[in-house]
């Protein structure tokens, strides 16, 4: 396809894309990587080689993968269904030894090679790696009844984040991949939700930008039209009113406590879209829904 395209357009779009390398060289972009930019085999090795690009011209890219299909795949294997309460998957004993194998395991390794099959240098991660993600258990609220909370499992909110080996892998021009695993006081291990791990790396990373690829075409108003562009502010009016809801309501909260604590941009956008991560940090069109943090 690139073959078609008359050279002069070639370069038009490169010269396009350069006061954004100017303003993001050196900059942090936490990618939380997910949905079927994970499964389609193209949009795979498009998702690989965008990220070993936006490394080549100076920024720092922090991929934080999910993996649910593929959680859910190895369950079916074990006669497990996977379940889910406010978004959020409930894990007992055996899914959480499903879910240390194939995040820790299968999916982090797949991304890790993928990128350093396109050149990268990238290094797989788990929060159990030099103390990244310290976690505690999360309880949910019952959506019936307010003062009630339900015990989902192993399931975990991070508590904090050593940001140190992410700082140092950097400095030495390596690209990092974490696996939403965090570790209690007493060593047990907890599955937390990718968004929220994403989030909170952002913040702690004080990242330029926090970009979440999703299935959607981003944040849509009640009659499904695109919301290109928002502040915190309005965010939190769409909470309000039941706009977000259901599985969108620990992405849009993560996103949203990460524009309120100093990550300045935060983008939703469509990993449905062939190269939608440099559609939107390197052009001026882009491809979802753009928060800013005021």
């Amino acid at each position: 396809m690139s073959s078609s395209i008359p050279p002069v357009t070639k370069a038009q779009i490169l010269a396009e894309a350069l006061p954004y390398i100017q303003r993001f060289h050196g900059k942090t972009i936490v990618i939380k990587y997910g949905g079927n930019a994970m499964i389609d085999p193209a949009l795979k090795e498009g998702f690989a080689r965008d990220v070993v690009l936006l490394k080549l011209v100076g920024m720092n890219p922090v991929v934080v993968h999910g993996g649910g299909p593929q959680i859910d795949e190895w369950l079916g294997k074990l006669g497990k269904k996977g379940e889910f309460i406010q978004g959020m998957r409930v894990t007992d004993a055996e899914t959480m030894d499903v879910v240390e194998m194939v995040l820790g395991g299968q999916v982090n390794k797949d991304i890790v090679n993928l990128i350093n099959k396109h050149g990268g240098r990238a290094v797989g991660l788990t929060g159990a790696d030099g103390g990244l993600i310290r976690a505690r258990k999360m309880m949910v609220t019952d959506a019936l009844n307010p003062e009630a909370f339900i015990d989902i499992g192993m399931v975990g909110e991070v508590q904090s984040i050593d940001p140190g080996i992410v700082q140092l892998l950097h400095t030495q021009n390596f690209i990092p991949v974490i696996a939403p695993l965090g570790v209690g006081k007493n060593n047990e291990s907890y599955n937390i939700n990718a968004d929220l791990v994403a989030g909170k790396v952002a913040e702690i990373l004080r990242a330029e930008k926090l970009v979440m690829l999703t299935n959607t075409p981003g944040v849509l108003d009640k009659q499904g039209k695109l919301l290109t562009g928002l502040t915190a502010k309005q965010i939190d009016g769409l909470f309000a009113d039941g706009t977000i809801h259901g599985g969108m309501l620990p992405k849009i909260a993560s996103v949203l406590e990460a524009a309120k604590n100093g990550v300045n941009t935060c983008h939703i956008i469509d990993g449905r879209v062939e190269h939608a991560l440099l559609l939107e940090i390197l052009t001026n069109e882009g491809v979802g829904t753009l928060i800013k943090s005021r």
